[in-house]
């Protein structure tokens, strides 16, 4: 079985063809992992740190450097929790609200590189196989 193998081969060659269809339309304001960081928020604004290392599959120690140049470049802003001072919650900027037509335009023409080829029934089956091996590795644990 080589699953795990052709996973992350897929996933190393759709960044490339990613970053480098962000630099033929000239998007510079964000690359590839960013670019699942503003997707995350996208979908859910002012959440905290965790949240986004959740939802994007980074380690928190990753996320805060790549944060830290997102908020430099004006894509984010953070906030201490007034309930909890401990977490920090991420809020998009309106610069980053404006990107998301741009991020929508360049994942669709992905989806169509992805699944050239592919039926619809081919597109369902496959990403409902793909939620059940996530849920598998999100729910192992060593015994």
């Amino acid at each position: 079985m080589n699953g795990g193998f052709l996973v992350t081969k897929i996933k190393q060659l759709g960044d490339r063809i990613f970053e480098r269809v962000l630099l033929k339309k000239g998007i510079d304001a964000f690359n590839g992992a960013q670019g699942r960081i503003l997707y995350a928020l996208w979908q859910e604004d002012g959440v905290p740190i965790k949240t986004v290392s959740e939802k994007c599959g980074l380690a928190i120690t990753s996320l805060t450097t790549m944060l830290e140049r997102m908020e430099k470049s004006g894509l984010i802003r953070r906030e201490q929790d007034q309930q909890d001072k401990r977490k920090t919650l991420l809020y998009l900027t309106e610069k980053a609200h404006k990107l998301k037509v741009d991020y929508d335009d360049v994942s669709a023409g992905m989806g169509r590189i992805y699944y050239k080829g592919f039926s619809e029934n081919e597109i369902v089956q496959f990403e409902s196989y793909l939620e059940r091996i996530q849920k598998n590795l999100e729910g192992w644990r060593e015994e």
